[in-house]
């Protein structure tokens, strides 16, 4: 299955499966008055809204090159994945005042209801679920979006348990737990939501990938039998993928044919690795007085015991 299809079809399975569970929340809530339950109604159509955002947006990424988008349209989803959690910040913030609210005017519902309990369950064990899914997905596929959907659904297990206790535990004789869980559910929903911004943020601002990649990147350049160093090593985020740049060093002897060919190898070698997109190798040739000490280069040879 491509790339394309996979992407198009988790999303609309987000999208279906939070509607759902936004309807059965909802509807428990309006049965029983639970703050704890109708926070996570409201976590769930916040979840719904953003699937929503999604799936439009993941259409959009996995469209093919075009004229306008020569490399593709993948960075839009760094975008997509911030929208979600500006979602996700409304919702917490939301659940967050009214359960604040509830304690302070003692609006306090009690429910003694097991159905309350038991779509609390069921969500925890859907989200779950859901979180798996995305989660294998969205890493197979160098997908943020997905893999941010995939940290909301992990958090929704935590919310929902919070939720839970409420639940029981105002069946139990103590009421105030039951806003005092949906407190707990509103931090949750905001924490989320700072772990979403933090994931994406270095693919917006072309941060460096991690050092074991850059070393990677450095070595399939150092491993060609004519190359004798580098330097200018530049390997940044351009969206969810990495654009390379680096400069090698060879003797100055090679003809134009052999320049180019090691230029090819290099260039292939790098864009094997499924995070590289592009690749711009320059060959400096020794008699020209541009082979340079890097001290990045070193460094990233040596952490990795090897002798460039």
């Amino acid at each position: 299955m491509s790339r394309r299809t996979t992407l198009r079809r988790v999303g609309l399975l987000v999208l279906g499966v939070n509607a759902v569970l936004f309807v059965a929340k909802g509807g428990v809530y309006l049965e029983t008055g639970s703050l704890a339950v109708g926070s996570e109604a409201v976590n769930s159509l916040a979840d719904t809204v953003y699937s929503l955002v999604v799936v439009a947006g993941l259409y959009l990424t996995t469209r093919p090159p075009d004229f306008e988008h020569p490399h593709g349209h993948e960075r839009i989803e760094p975008f997509v994945s911030l929208f979600v959690a500006l979602g996700i910040f409304a919702a917490g913030g939301a659940v967050l005042w009214q359960a604040g609210s509830a304690v302070l005017q003692e609006r306090v519902t009690v429910s003694r209801s097991p159905v309350a309990a038991a779509v609390l369950v069921g969500g925890a064990v859907t989200k779950y679920l859901l979180y798996r899914y995305c989660l294998r997905a969205g890493t197979r596929n160098r997908s943020p979006a997905l893999v941010a959907t995939a940290l909301d659904n992990r958090n929704d297990i935590l919310t929902a348990g919070a939720a839970l206790a409420g639940v029981l535990g105002a069946g139990l004789g103590y009421p105030v737990l039951d806003p005092l869980a949906a407190g707990v559910v509103a931090v949750g929903i905001l924490y989320t939501g700072v772990e979403v911004v933090r994931n994406n943020v270095d693919y917006l601002v072309g941060a460096a990938p991690p050092e074991d990649l850059r070393t990677e990147i450095v070595e399939r350049a150092l491993v060609h039998e004519d190359v004798e160093g580098a330097h200018e090593v530049i390997a940044h985020y351009v969206g969810p993928e990495i654009d390379v740049s680096l400069h090698v060093e060879v003797s100055g002897d090679r003809t134009l044919r052999e320049a180019h060919d090691i230029e090819t190898d290099i260039a292939n070698r790098i864009g094997e690795l499924p995070e590289v997109d592009d690749v711009f190798v320059h060959v400096d040739p020794k008699e020209l007085g541009e082979w340079k000490d890097d001290a990045n280069v070193d460094r990233l040879v040596e952490d990795d015991g090897t002798d460039a």
